[in-house]
C-alpha cells in the first residue's frame, strides 16, 4: 500500500491530507506505475477549491512521471522497469498510480523524471497554442 494526496473537502491547501491509497491492480491495458515526480498544475487548485466540480474525496494531481511495476495481462507496450510520463491521468500526486497504456510516452535517458513530469501539460498546451491556435 501507498500513499497519497487527499482532498477529502474544497477548500485551501489546508484541505490536503496525506493518506494510505491502494492504487489497485493493472488491468488490461493499464500499467502499475511507482511515481518519482508529479507535475503540479494551476487547475490542481481548481478542483481544490471546487471551482471545477469531482466528486469528493479524490487524489489530487493530473501528471507525473515514474517506473512501471507490474502491467495488466496481454500489455506489452512497455517493459518492467520502463521509464515513463504521463498527462490527464488523475491521481497522479502519489507514490503509484494506475494509468492507461495509451497515455504513457518513454522518457529519454538524458531527461530527469522531474523535467519530465513538470514539461506534460505545459509542453501539450504549447505545442496546441503554437500550431492550433
Amino acid at each position: 500500500m501507498g500513499k497519497a494526496i487527499w482532498v477529502p473537502r474544497h477548500g485551501g491547501p489546508e484541505v490536503l491530507e496525506l493518506r494510505e491509497h491502494d492504487p489497485g491492480e493493472p488491468g488490461a491495458s493499464q500499467a502499475l506505475v511507482r511515481v518519482e515526480a508529479a507535475g503540479v498544475n494551476f487547475i490542481d487548485t481548481y478542483l481544490r477549491s471546487g471551482a471545477y466540480s469531482r466528486p469528493m474525496p479524490f487524489v489530487l494531481g493530473f501528471e507525473g512521471a515514474g517506473v512501471i511495476e507490474r502491467v495488466g495481462d496481454g500489455a506489452t507496450e512497455f517493459p518492467l522497469g520502463a521509464r515513463v510520463a504521463w498527462a490527464q491521468v488523475p491521481g497522479s500526486y502519489a507514490t503509484h498510480l494506475v494509468a492507461p497504456l495509451a497515455a504513457l510516452i518513454r522518457i529519454p535517458d538524458d531527461v530527469s523524471s522531474e523535467t519530465a513530469a513538470a514539461a506534460m501539460l505545459q509542453g501539450l498546451t504549447a505545442h496546441y497554442l503554437v500550431h492550433g491556435v
